[in-house]
């Protein structure tokens, strides 16, 4: 047998790896060997905070996302694709959002430095802090990738066992003899000096200097000149009021030598961190300092320094602004605080520095705030606002307005905490009810007259459909269909110029977990049923002192009407239950459907030309089945002249053809609406048989099969085994729901 390695060799293989990585990752260096860095890539080597960030939307790429409302750009940053564990903190939806944050980032790459704070505003619970978490998680991984290497500057002291005597800054015969001290072991170091603000180590070299050095580094450039190339921060950046204080007392005592002052220079790669706070920084409405300093000289840990040094008054800035250096600030519910506490932002975001007691400090980092919109109004009022507006970017976060989006967040960040069996269209019933509770009634003036027409009636449960799906009702003739699926993004923006826009107010995903938490918990269903879901939203809905949502006036077409929603939202589950029984029956082949319908558009096609169509068994051409055609109809319950609906119905596929060139024609694509419908009216014609089924169904579950032969039980077994593999029932959800379509829906069929 292979002899298991010890504990003590699988530490030398990760002593060994880590190693390794140290020095692949060019983690010290000495600062000519970090120009020599720098002259292989200047400009990804030379970027500020905005830059950095806006390069690390591009390394991750995006996605075109169709919605009905539009095409747009979804940044892969979002969805965290760098480690799968972190897919529960990943964005959903909002790709408005990141578009507008995305623009803000490029237009202050384009102005060359970050001059506006990028508020994200909007209700409770709409993702603003998620927005702002996941792109410092971008960062942080970002910056331990070859592309994303980031670099500071420290100040190394050699010891006397290293140059020989005390260093005093008067032995440079002793310390010419040593070409870098950024190498030297701890022991042969007597202080170090951190730069806490992170300043670039180009800093180093005077600014007309280094304009000349990054002219010469961009000659190859098709680029007229290097403000065009490099950033505002990298062209006239200067060092802190440490690093200048040590460099000039360091240029004082080697008499002017600049290489002697360069030795005592560690450059070091570092990356980003929330955990902690490097570049990645969040500060809450709590009144606290964002930043302030302390003086170093005083402090007996750094005594080693050479007397030089001591003899100067050194401060160490601190706090926040400082930490967030390099990378993003987030300013949480930045309005929640006096404006006194926050007022200093405005002069630090323009001018890019912020004034301490002692100095000046230069900032290099994208500033994020969110607020609630209750605040943000509030401020809109205050004197102060308008100053404060040139210097800020507003974005507003609203709700999600898709319950297929708003669905994935219950997915995603509750389900993964229920300990009992989650029933079909749990979830569902959660999201289409929140999303439902942020509609608003359509403003039909502002539309055209089509498509205002479409929108007079449309309810809040057929908008809920618009926007998820796209789908036009039914009860629309197929024009204003037509006008109305492609009037969606206008509808969808129309408030946006509202003050109460759409999604504003509205039952938060916050509010709806906690529903789904407490359904969970109901004693009487052995899963997460969504009959609990709706009994818990039920209780939700008489807190009406609470929540804004609740207290909205009804409008015409069920707007802001919370018991009509619950009540459709039943009704609806009744529907999912019954197609989901019928597809599970064994009573008829899904693909059946499609077979008759394909069938039938083959023969209407046929007949429309008055040609005759090719049979597929025999090969001999015949008259389309007009009995096959007339059957299908009634199905489909088609109203007036039949022949007018068959033509009809191929200007359908003719105009769905021009509108999708190049694809398949498919009936079940072309008419899905006509599809159901067919599907619907056979299993009408087997509604008795569906009811005895259910019926079983509870029989079985909960009494034990008691009066079932071995024939139907064998049946039921078999449907239920359907209704676990195709949909994800169990046997008490299964039951759960027979039970409620035998009380609701089959009560008429079955004999008691």
């Amino acid at each position: 047998m292979p002899e298991t390695p010890s504990v003590t060799s699988e530490i030398g293989a990760i002593a060994e790896s880590v190693e390794r990585r140290f020095l692949n990752g060019r983690r010290v260096l000495a600062f000519s060997e970090y120009l020599d860095l720098f002259a292989g890539d200047p400009v990804r080597f030379a970027r500020d905070a905005s830059v950095y960030l806006r390069d690390c939307f591009d390394h991750y790429g995006s996605t075109s996302k169709e919605e009905p409302w539009g095409t747009f750009t979804r940044w892969n940053l979002f969805d965290l694709p760098w480690d799968p564990r972190q897919a529960p903190h990943a964005l959903i939806g909002q790709e408005q959002v990141q578009e507008e944050i995305y623009r803000s980032i490029s237009n202050f790459v384009r102005e060359g430095r970050p001059n506006r704070l990028i508020l994200l505003h909007g209700p409770n619970g709409s993702a603003k802090s998620t927005i702002v978490a996941c792109m410092m998680r971008g960062l942080e991984h970002y910056s331990t990738l070859d592309g994303g290497a980031l670099y500071r500057f420290n100040w190394v002291f050699p010891s006397s066992k290293t140059l020989r005597g005390s260093l005093g800054f008067n032995q440079k015969e002793q310390g010419s003899q040593v070409g870098t001290y950024a190498h030297l072991p701890d022991d042969q170091i007597d202080a170090k000096l951190l730069v806490e603000v992170r300043d670039h180590p180009l800093f180093l070299v005077p600014v007309d200097e280094r304009r000349k050095l990054l002219e010469r580094m961009r000659k190859d450039k098709e680029v007229a000149s290097p403000s065009e190339y490099f950033c505002d921060w990298i062209l006239r950046g200067e060092l802190s009021h440490k690093s200048q204080q040590v460099f000039e007392a360091l240029l004082a005592s080697y008499n002017g030598s600049y290489t002697e002052v360069l030795k005592h220079v560690q450059v070091e790669r570092y990356f980003i961190s929330q955990r902690y706070r490097v570049g990645a920084v969040t500060i809450g409405p709590q009144m606290t300092v964002d930043a302030g300093e302390r003086q170093i000289t005083m402090d007996r840990s750094l005594a080693s320094l050479p007397a030089s040094l001591q003899a100067i008054t050194l401060y160490e800035a601190k706090g926040e602004l400082v930490d967030a250096a390099g990378g993003v600030l987030e300013f949480s519910d930045l309005l929640k605080r006096p404006l006194d506490a926050f007022k200093y932002l405005q002069l630090t975001v323009e001018t890019g520095e912020v004034s301490l007691g002692a100095q000046n400090v230069q900032l290099n980092c994208v500033m994020t705030g969110s607020a609630n919109e209750l605040h943000l109004d509030a401020f809109r009022e205050h004197p102060e606002f308008a100053s404060f507006r040139g210097r800020m970017e507003l974005i507003r976060t609203p709700y999600l307005r898709s319950f297929v989006h708003e669905q994935r967040i219950y997915d995603t960040h509750v389900l993964p905490h229920i300990r009992r069996h989650v029933a079909p269209h749990a979830t569902t019933m959660a999201a289409q009810f929140a999303v439902l509770s942020r509609m608003r009634k359509p403003n039909t003036e502002k539309y055209p007259r089509a498509l205002s027409t479409a929108l007079a009636e449309l309810t809040a449960v057929e908008k809920l459909d618009l926007y998820a799906t796209g789908a036009a009702p039914e009860r629309l003739e197929p024009e204003a269909q037509k006008v109305l699926r492609a009037g969606v993004r206008a509808v969808f923006e129309e408030s946006d110029s509202y003050p109460i826009y759409e999604g504003r107010i509205g039952a938060s995903p916050r509010e709806i977990s906690v529903v789904m938490f407490d359904a969970a918990q109901a004693t009487a269903y052995a899963c997460l049923s969504p009959l609990a879901v709706l009994d818990e939203i039920e209780q939700l809905c008489t807190r009406k002192g609470e929540f804004e949502w609740l207290q909205q006036d009804a409008q015409v077409g069920g707007y802001h009407d919370v018991k009509l929603f619950r009540e459709t939202l039943f009704s609806r589950l009744l529907g999912m239950w019954e197609q989901e029984l019928y597809a599970s029956s064994g009573l008829v082949a899904d693909a059946q459907y499609d077979e008759l319908f394909e069938k039938y558009v083959q023969h209407v096609s046929v007949w429309t030309k008055k040609e005759r169509i090719r049979n597929s068994h025999t090969g001999d051409y015949q008259e389309p089945d007009e009995a096959m055609m007339r059957e299908v109809e009634r199905l489909l319950d088609v109203k007036g002249d039949a022949h007018e609906a068959r033509k009809t119905l191929i200007s359908g596929i003719a105009a769905w053809a021009i509108d999708h060139p190049g694809q398949k024609v498919e009936g079940r694509i072309v008419f899905p609406n006509f599809l159901r419908r067919l599907r619907d009216a056979i299993f009408g014609d087997k509604r008795a048989d569906i009811a005895k089924q259910a019926r079983d169904i509870v029989v079985l579950v909960r009494d034990g099969g008691a009066g079932l032969d071995t024939n139907r039980r064998a049946s039921v077994r078999e449907v239920l085994a359907q209704l676990a593999s195709r949909f994800a029932y169990c046997d008490n959800c299964s039951a759960d729901m027979a039970s409620m379509l035998v009380r609701k829906r089959y009560s008429d069929l079955i004999v008691h």
